[in-house]
């Protein structure tokens, strides 16, 4: 082989590799190695991983195979569910130790009859992962205490729970087959509220009482010099009040137009001074007549 000189200095030619094709052609004839790779260094296989197969065929066979997986995820259903009990554990165990646990519970805007009905409700425990409660079920599960009428519940990070409550009005206390109960404006009982707690609580008595109760009472609050004398409401046959004083006097009301009449009643006290001087019966009835029966 000649040699080549360069510099005045002789050089002879490398010799070429073993395994490679001498004057440029390989086994191939087209550039490749001895293996049949291409001249950028990727082995076919490699190359070949890089397509997808795209045609109809191929299509249908990830489907297949799609389905396939989903019937046997479905098949083993509880395992799945108790793979995923383990991950919520292990994600509630990783909050607890970041501090996210809870540690209080704020009740604001209920009595105290109310509070220990309204932590009962929410069912929840010190040490518990603050950030997997649910605030929705919470706020439903305290909105279900007979005490509540709206609830709002809050997550207040690391440790706390903040629980915002409107309580039901108490309107009065309604007795009726010898049981008494508190009721709101709605004529609703409040369950597990005691009568005895609220002796400042005007008394309705009688069936169709509880629900009548919320139009007569404001009329009688407008009259603190009568209202303060009346020991019971008491509902007849379900469509008129007769109001039995504490001295045992009575006033009967019609059945419609009670504020005319309780109007007339005031003008009759500020002429007679009845209520001061007293009577047995004053019956308010009739629309034209007031029929005065007087005291012993």
């Amino acid at each position: 082989m000649p040699a080549v000189v360069r510099g005045g200095r002789r050089q002879s030619a490398p010799a070429p590799r073993r395994g490679q094709a001498q004057g440029g052609k390989g086994q191939g004839g087209r550039g490749q190695g001895a293996r049949g790779a291409p001249a950028g260094g990727v082995p076919g296989k490699v190359a070949a991983l890089g397509k997808l197969d795209m045609s109809p065929r191929g299509v249908a066979i990830c489907l297949i195979a799609g389905v396939g997986v989903l019937g046997v995820l479905l098949a083993t259903g509880a395992r799945a569910e108790r793979i995923g009990a383990s991950i919520n554990g292990g994600v509630a165990s990783v909050t607890t130790g970041m501090g996210l646990s809870l540690k209080r519970v704020h009740i604001t805007g209920a009595s105290p009859e109310a509070v220990p009905a309204i932590r009962n409700a929410m069912d929840v425990y010190s040490g518990q992962p603050i950030t997997s409660l649910d605030l929705k079920a919470l706020q439903t599960q305290v909105s279900g205490v007979s005490w509540v009428k709206e609830a709002r519940v809050v997550r207040l990070l690391p440790d706390t729970l903040i629980v915002e409550v409107k309580e039901h009005d108490r309107l009065a206390v309604w007795q009726s087959g010898g049981r008494a109960y508190v009721i709101d404006s709605q004529g609703q009982v409040i369950e597990g509220a005691d009568p005895g707690r609220y002796p400042k609580l005007p008394l309705v008595v009688g069936k169709g009482a509880e629900t009548a109760a919320a139009e007569i009472l404001p009329l009688l609050a407008q009259r603190p010099a009568l209202m303060g004398r009346i020991d019971a409401l008491v509902r007849v046959d379900e469509r008129r009040w007769d109001l039995r004083l504490k001295d045992g006097s009575l006033i009967q009301l019609p059945a419609v137009d009670q504020e005319s009449a309780l109007i007339r009643l005031d003008a009759l006290d500020q002429r007679e001074r009845l209520l001061d001087l007293g009577f047995a019966r004053i019956d308010l009835r009739a629309v034209d007549t007031i029929a005065v029966r007087p005291a012993g």
